[in-house]
């Protein structure tokens, strides 16, 4: 269920299906880099102004599902307009700023993202592009990366599969939420 909060600034409404915290796993392969499987946490939030506040953490997953190091950060500021179109500004711990453009399906959430400028640093790796899918599929968050380097043509990379995260707080707050329910619990489901 995709809850729009009140105070969420109304150009956003079409990406309130992005907000929360989210965690799940992934895979990355691409060449000359380590193939594995990874973890995620995402976040996407908003303080009321016309933007969307992205965070992003992966790292790389050992057989047995546990933590071994981490793999990639990135962060930055999502944004609508009034005809669908999405504008992405994200800064990665590689030392890459990207800026991408893309559009949110009609009658779906589903966001297409291509990159439409990138800066780099000296010690950035090479890096020329790239292109990224995000859809809200069943309640869950899936989302694929295509990269593109001066040696390599742009083809996927990673792809992760999250699940919204309830924190406690959130919890609390959906029991205040339902009221008084009787003592023996049956009677709320008659």
């Amino acid at each position: 269920m995709i809850e729009i909060p009140s105070d969420l600034h109304p150009d956003l409404v079409p990406l309130a299906f992005l907000l929360g915290n989210w965690a799940g796993a992934g895979v990355s392969d691409f060449p000359g880099a380590e193939q594995c499987n990874f973890g995620q946490e995402v976040s996407f939030s908003h303080d009321g102004r016309d933007f969307l506040e992205y965070t992003s953490h992966t790292w790389v997953l050992d057989s047995e599902g546990k933590k071994v190091k981490p793999l990639e950060s990135e962060s930055g500021y999502w944004r609508i307009d009034k005809d669908r179109k999405v504008e992405v500004v994200m800064v990665r711990d590689q030392g890459v700023i990207e800026i991408w453009y893309g559009e949110l399906a009609d009658q779906k959430p589903q966001i297409d993202l291509v990159t439409d400028a990138v800066a780099r640093t000296a010690a950035s790796g090479p890096y020329s592009g790239g292109k990224r899918l995000y859809g809200y599929v069943k309640s869950d968050l899936m989302w694929v990366g295509e990269k593109a380097t001066p040696e390599v043509e742009l083809r996927p990379y990673m792809s992760a599969h999250l699940k919204k995260v309830v924190t406690p707080e959130e919890v609390e707050a959906m029991a205040k939420s339902l009221g008084d329910l009787p003592d023996d619990g049956i009677a709320f489901f008659k």
